[in-house]
């Protein structure tokens, strides 16, 4: 089983790049990071200001670049990036650059967006979750053309593109992550477009998520074992039982690796069974510290 970090970019600089150090020091695959702009409505958590949306956040793609040549190994990927923040074929350019930067190690991750409030601030249009859905499908394939065609032409509801080429292309295949849940849209999405899936979710979720995958997959004539499943949960190590059911009770459906040590093993081979391959370790509010000593526990005593 293979395990990343997905760090905050509401962190300092040398914070960010303290934690990817650590996971690399401690065998993982690779980093990730979150694309917004500000705070939700509401903060984040009880560490909210009187304001909650004036709260740190620094720009996703620009830190990964800086992250990408910064730490030389494991994947560098957004996690993943909203799609009405930008036009699709600047998003093909960034990753195309970014595998350069990195050596190859690039992945491109794609979401509907879902951050109303950002959405509102910056003058994003939002629109309906159906729309949102429709410029995925549309963003998804205009990317993937890019990244593997000398041309690309495309003319759909929300983008046209006449001839465009996208130069240098990226030395190594990129692939594209797509995130999300959504039964009828999202995962027929994936199912058209993407390399890899991830979604928030215990092992019983991210099954059922993918039984509905394949069932996309088989519509579309496409082999489900072609595409990389990820899960994204937290990671909380509990010293005792009682510790790790007051854990499992605070963060619940996206505990995913919270509980003792044993717990954590039995549920590894969960997520194996699920068809997970992946586990993408959500590192907020922890500092690089807490990190480097969570991601050594999980590889020596819960993975082996």
């Amino acid at each position: 089983m293979d395990f990343s970090l997905w760090i905050s970019t509401g962190s300092p600089w040398s914070d960010m790049l303290n934690s990817a150090r650590a996971l690399v020091e401690a065998g993982g695959c690779g980093i990730w990071v979150p694309d917004h702009f500000m705070p939700p409505t509401g903060g984040y958590g009880a560490a909210a200001a009187a304001d909650p949306e004036l709260g740190p956040v620094h720009e996703a793609w620009t830190t990964l670049a800086a992250l990408a040549a910064s730490v030389p190994r494991g994947r560098v990927g957004v996690m993943v990036s909203g799609n009405t923040y930008r036009h699709p074929a600047l998003v093909a350019k960034m990753a195309a650059t970014i595998d350069h930067i990195s050596g190859g190690r690039a992945v491109v991750g794609l979401g509907a967006a879902w951050q109303e409030n950002e959405h509102h601030r910056y003058g994003f249009e939002y629109g309906t979750v159906g729309e949102r859905a429709d410029r995925l499908e549309e963003a998804a394939a205009i990317i993937r053309s890019l990244l593997t065609r000398e041309r690309t032409d495309f003319a759909g509801r929300y983008y046209r593109l006449d001839g465009a080429p996208l130069e240098p292309k990226p030395p190594h295949p990129v692939p594209l992550l797509i995130g999300g849940g959504g039964e009828r849209r999202t995962l027929r999405t994936v199912a058209r477009h993407a390399d890899e899936w991830n979604a928030w979710g215990l092992p019983e979720r991210m099954a059922a998520k993918g039984a509905i995958l394949e069932a996309h997959c088989e519509a579309e004539g496409r082999d489900p074992g072609g595409i990389r499943r990820s899960a994204a949960l937290f990671l909380r190590i509990a010293p005792d039982r009682a510790t790790a059911d007051d854990l499992r009770s605070t963060y619940g459906e996206r505990g995913g690796l919270v509980g003792t040590i044993t717990d954590l093993r039995q549920r590894v081979e969960e997520y194996a069974l699920a068809g997970v391959s992946e586990l993408v370790i959500a590192g907020f509010n922890q500092s690089p510290q807490e990190h480097a000593e969570a991601l050594h526990r999980l590889r020596s005593e819960v993975l082996g």
